[in-house]
């Protein structure tokens, strides 16, 4: 009788117009959305909460430190939670946390509130949303991993761009404190979106260990460091978080200083046309790589391969390039082939890792991109006053091309040792 009504339930959701795991992606495409803008707002505000707060650079550098500092300390813990703990309940805390941080960013009066509102409570709450949100994803699309992953990590593009022009226009025409209180109050409403529509799924059998039980810690640290395989796509992430880091960082300066552009004009030129391709580059990676993957089993990896390996070329004319056009045209290509890395980055992980242990997976990858990501600012700095920055830029082509290496030789070597071999016919596959 279970078995029947079970049968009832699929056929259901297959005849369904609009089915609950495209419904998922939707909502937490918004609830990304909102974690990337409520990240970016502050960047974009800082001269006028520098003007308004009379701080210096240090104490704002000290503020956005701390940020990347809580994130990359609490987003293994936050992956740990996400294969203990149920994910919609880690997915709305989350939320609602960050964005309340947000929200109360906008009453800050000095350094300290900055701090503990944003470089804690901000940061700590963004922290627990990703493993969670990209486990729960991985469950309900299977034949379609990629392509579900890919249309969730458009919002971080779409996040960056929009919510740098939308917070700035806030904060111009009404004060930089009115742009963290409207994005907090969305995102608290978001929240309450996220608890009536996200359904409260248990694991799944595949989910549980030999005993039918939800794995132990000790159990999680021992699957996921015996495979030799995330060591690899853990180092080549950290080379493409460094690369992201370090031009998100210095390619508003980079364009001001050598086209004598607008700080407004190159803000805006600096992002627009990297992820506005990285968009197309990500959903054409992600359909290359669900079209294939039942054929063969190496293509996210050789796809990520692909997106280093071609992309590299791109960021080094981005530092050579003696007209605004070649470089813009540089910075698209770029996209394209960071999209097209993006579009497998953790479905590539998710081959060898069972789902049980997938949330702990992501947390320590990011917490290691994190931690290689910060350093790119410093030494690009430093590079900047010892050459110039037109050589920071060409210097970030390496790591690309060393990520491709890196994952190269985790293909080569330990990719079919760790493959973890998944029952795609599934009912929310």
């Amino acid at each position: 009788m279970q078995k029947n009504t079970f049968n009832a339930k699929e056929q259901e959701e297959k005849r369904k117009l609009f089915p609950y795991k495209w419904e998922l992606i939707v909502i937490l495409w918004v609830a990304y959305f909102l974690n990337q803008g409520d990240r970016q707002i502050f960047n974009v505000v800082i001269p006028l909460i520098k003007a308004d707060l009379m701080l210096d650079d240090v104490q704002i550098g000290l503020v956005a430190t701390l940020f990347t500092l809580v994130y990359g300390i609490l987003v293994p813990v936050a992956g740990f939670a996400g294969d203990l703990f149920r994910r919609k309940w880690i997915i709305f805390f989350s939320l609602l946390i960050f964005s309340i941080g947000t929200l109360f960013t906008g009453f800050a009066s000095g350094i300290v509130l900055l701090i503990v509102l944003r470089s804690i409570t901000t940061g700590g709450g963004e922290a627990f949303y990703y493993p969670a949100a990209t486990s729960l994803i991985g469950q309900f699309h299977k034949k379609t991993r990629a392509m579900a992953m890919s249309i969730h990590q458009t919002s971080l593009y779409v996040g960056i761009v929009a919510s740098g022009f939308i917070a700035g226009y806030i904060g111009e025409n009404f004060g930089w404190q009115m742009a963290f209180l409207s994005f907090g109050l969305v995102g608290i409403l978001w929240a309450f979106v996220v608890l009536w529509r996200v359904k409260d799924t248990p694991m799944p059998k595949d989910e549980l260990n030999e005993n039918g039980e939800k794995p132990s810690f000790i159990e999680i640290v021992k699957a996921v460091f015996s495979r030799k395989t995330v060591y690899f796509l853990s180092l080549a992430f950290g080379c493409m978080c460094f690369v992201n880091v370090g031009y998100l960082t210095w390619m508003p300066t980079y364009l001001h200083e050598k086209f004598n552009m607008s700080l407004s004009a190159a803000g805006l030129h600096s992002t627009l046309y990297h992820f506005l391709f990285a968009f197309f580059g990500v959903m054409l990676g992600a359909r290359i790589s669900d079209r294939l993957a039942l054929k063969r089993r190496r293509i996210r990896m050789e796809i990520e391969i692909i997106g280093l390996l071609l992309g590299a070329p791109f960021i080094y004319w981005m530092g050579i390039a003696d007209s605004k056009l070649w470089c813009y045209v540089a910075m698209g290509l770029f996209g394209v082939f960071r999209g097209i890395y993006d579009s497998n980055l953790f479905a590539a992980l998710f081959d060898v890792i069972e789902p049980r242990y997938r949330s702990s997976s992501m947390g320590i990858m990011l917490a290691f991109a994190f931690i290689v990501g910060a350093l790119a600012p410093v030494i690009l700095g430093k590079i900047k006053t010892v050459a110039n920055m037109e050589t920071g830029i060409m210097f970030l082509a390496g790591f690309y091309l060393l990520g491709a290496v890196l994952i190269f030789i985790g293909l080569k070597f330990f990719f079919n040792k760790n493959y973890y071999e998944e029952n795609l016919i599934t009912q929310n596959s």
